[in-house]
């Protein structure tokens, strides 16, 4: 028997439509548009096309988006600036900059430089202390999709042993975070655990986020485990054509998991709707 399709399109689909709905509400009752400023420093192809479609689905929700494109060489005291000037400017509701940044500039500085209040990414200390410590925050935009489909695939997580493959501070520590506040019981792997297929083997939800194309295999897999696949990975095939592909051998993995999350199609949809919410979640405090 093959797995369920989590079909993480058709949920922002709806999350987005749901958002918009919000945001009409807000505008009527209280004269408050949400705003959403993006700041990109330099040309990566990649953050181009992520920051198009973000100002593309702002503005469908009935949002405001600013843009700001910056050079290259645009210095680390350049962009605390023009952040600090969006964290006066009453109009903007959510600031994020999009990462990776220049060598030259220090990352964590941008991010800390970000009013708390304003950190729609939930990449401020400030946010993950209150996240890590139970308490109200904004959730990193990834981990909050990923546990908006598992709710919705699952109903009631308390209980339920969850395997998150991946230590990072975007995705991995704060979905850990997020399960243990569902009263999920967690293990975090990364690259230095040991028998991580013996570790996966006692998981009844698995989330992946490694960055390593489809090393998570179906035998690893208890029958009947749920599979989140964070993981966005480009594959050169023959003939010099590419391929998407997660963390997971989706392959295998359908013939084994109850539920899983496609590449495309799953996890990345969601990314830029919860963005869309914790944009909304911050104008109407």
């Amino acid at each position: 028997m093959s797995a369920r399709i989590i079909d993480g399109k058709a949920f922002a689909t709806k999350l987005r439509t749901d958002i918009a709905a919000r945001v009409a509400k807000l505008k009527a009752e209280k004269g408050i548009t949400p705003g959403l400023a993006v700041v990109l420093v330099g040309s990566d192809p990649a953050s181009e096309v992520y920051v198009k479609s973000k100002g593309k689905q702002t503005q469908e929700a009935g949002m405001n988006s600013y843009e700001f494109k910056l050079p290259e060489s645009t210095t680390e005291a350049q962009l605390l600036e023009k952040v600090h000037e969006l964290n006066n400017d009453p109009q903007v509701h959510g600031i994020l900059v999009q990462l990776p940044l220049p060598k030259h500039i220090n990352e964590d500085a941008i991010i800390n430089a970000i009013s708390p209040d304003k950190d729609v990414d939930g990449f401020h200390v400030i946010n993950a202390g209150l996240l890590a410590t139970g308490q109200e925050a904004f959730v990193p935009c990834t981990p909050l999709g990923c546990l908006m489909l598992l709710k919705d695939t699952v109903g009631n997580l308390a209980g339920k042993h969850a395997v998150m493959i991946g230590r990072s501070n975007i995705v991995g520590k704060p979905m850990a975070a997020l399960l243990l506040a569902e009263s999920c019981t967690v293990t975090i792997a990364h690259s230095k655990t040991a028998n991580l297929p013996d570790v996966v083997k006692l998981a009844d939800i698995v989330v992946a986020a490694v960055g390593r194309p489809e090393m998570v295999k179906g035998e690893w897999l208890k029958r009947g485990a749920v599979v989140i696949d964070v993981g966005i990975n480009r594959l050169t095939m023959p003939a010099g054509k590419t391929k998407l592909v997660g963390d997971v051998d989706y392959a295998s993995c359908e013939k084994v998991a109850s539920a899983i999350t496609p590449v495309p199609g799953g996890v990345g949809p969601m990314t830029i709707a919860c963005l869309l919410e914790n944009t909304l979640r911050a104008a109407s405090r």
